[in-house]
């Protein structure tokens, strides 16, 4: 089976199906080959209904997390987006596929260097990439606040304050929080008043977020 058969089989059968149902992911899900983004290895199983090993003892999610986690952030093509935990670059190419900008930042180099030489590849120019390896590193991109929208790809015990804070007014974050072992995805709104409203959605399992906010 070719890689762009196997890419509308799995948008058809993962996403589309399971309800996934906002027009602009599912043609970014269809757009974005995930085969470049894995290795070499696992490439015959890049449209698979599973997460896959990238090194570093990191994953690529599965396709409908990517998805999910996508639609819950409601882009429109106008956003600035924040990416915690850049891994193998799928979710960012989705993400830069559908927002105005992206920055993202990932702990491991090696996954950040890969990852940039897949989003140049698309040409997708409008990803920032940053490199916090350093202990110590804070969480997010304050000088670059205020995001329209944050994802965070890897499990939290909490929400972030230093996160919340760094929303605009009308602004989602999308996280799963929980223990190391299972946790939930959580939408949280920035009102216009400045408080929160948090909407949980499916059961999950992501890598640890490492750090002062993490584990």
């Amino acid at each position: 089976m070719s890689f762009d058969v196997a890419r509308r089989k799995m948008v058809q059968e993962q996403i589309v199906a399971r309800g996934i149902s906002d027009r602009r992911v599912v043609e970014a899900m269809l757009k974005v080959p995930r085969h470049i983004f894995v290795q070499e290895a696992f490439a015959a199983q890049a449209y698979s209904d599973s997460s896959l090993p990238i090194g570093e003892k990191q994953t690529i999610s599965q396709p409908y997390t990517v998805a999910l986690m996508t639609e819950l952030l409601g882009l429109t093509g106008t956003e600035k987006v924040l990416e915690i935990g850049t891994g193998s670059g799928y979710q960012t190419a989705i993400l830069a596929t559908l927002a105005d900008r992206v920055f993202t930042a990932e702990r491991i180099r090696p996954l950040a260097l890969r990852a940039r030489k897949c989003l140049d590849s698309l040409a997708l120019f409008n990803v920032m990439l940053r490199i916090n390896d350093g202990e110590g590193s804070p969480i997010g991109w304050e000088e670059e606040a205020p995001f329209d929208a944050i994802i965070v790809t890897a499990g939290a015990p909490a929400v972030p304050a230093v996160l919340t804070e760094q929303l605009a007014p009308n602004g989602r974050l999308v996280i799963p929080v929980g223990d190391e072992e299972e946790q939930r995805l959580l939408k949280i709104e920035r009102q216009a008043d400045g408080t929160f409203e948090t909407a949980v959605s499916v059961g999950c399992r992501f890598v640890p977020l490492i750090g002062k906010q993490g584990w």
